[in-house]
């Protein structure tokens, strides 16, 4: 006579079939761990919901933007344009209100994530760069950006978002990882990942020099997708 609860639910279709989908949705504990659990429950709960997404073989996010700003010094232009010879992870060019769009898949050949990022131009082809994040190295996390060069990453947490700051870059040589002098690396790296609400965030983008000052800044304007 009297329905159990998960029977009237089963009875109401829909809405137990969404929350059972959810609950059962594979979740993404590696950047939680590598900031902390105390620091993770600070967080907006939109960058946990971000940052927690285990994606599989057959699964990519899409988040669809704008370019706010992008500036370079005169170094930092030459440094765009010669890290072209390791796939160019850099922004290359000041186009601003145009649309950017970012991908971000599985890295099949290490359980971490490729990150595909793509700039519109106001003339010409828009610029793609391609990276992979690996739960790997001394700091636990590092980025992959092209011809055997990487960067190993440090993340905080703040109020708002979270920080990527490169600690170190390094080569790879078959299976040797070769750590490079920070005097030969273009200076320190920091992405900024900042909640803004209502499905929005912001990517910020800055590479300093010690001695050169701010080589490029760029920020941009993302959605939920």
């Amino acid at each position: 006579m009297w329905a159990s609860r998960r029977q009237r639910g089963q009875q109401a279709g829909a809405p137990l079939a969404r929350e059972d989908a959810v609950s059962s949705a594979p979740y993404d504990t590696r950047f939680r761990r590598l900031i902390g659990s105390e620091n993770w429950e600070r967080l907006p709960n939109a960058v946990q919901r971000r940052f927690s997404k285990r994606l599989g073989a057959n699964s990519v996010v899409c988040y669809r933007g704008v370019i706010e700003k992008t500036r370079h010094s005169r170094l930092g232009r030459a440094l765009a344009q010669f890290c072209r010879l390791v796939g160019g992870p850099l922004p290359l060019y000041p186009d601003t209100a145009v649309p950017a769009v970012v991908i971000v898949s599985e890295d099949m050949a290490s359980g971490g994530q490729c990150w595909t990022r793509i700039y519109a131009r106001k003339h010409g082809f828009p610029q793609v760069i391609h990276s992979a994040k690996r739960f790997a190295g001394p700091t636990g996390l590092e980025e992959y950006l092209g011809k055997d060069l990487g960067m190993a990453l440090r993340v905080y947490a703040e109020p708002d978002g979270l920080v990527f700051r490169s600690d170190h870059y390094f080569l790879l040589i078959g299976r040797m990882r070769i750590k490079l002098p920070h005097w030969i690396g273009p200076g320190n790296t920091t992405v900024r990942h900042r909640d803004l609400g209502g499905g929005r965030f912001a990517f910020e983008l800055d590479v300093d020099h010690p001695l050169f000052g701010k080589l490029v800044h760029q920020r941009a304007i993302f959605s939920d997708d």
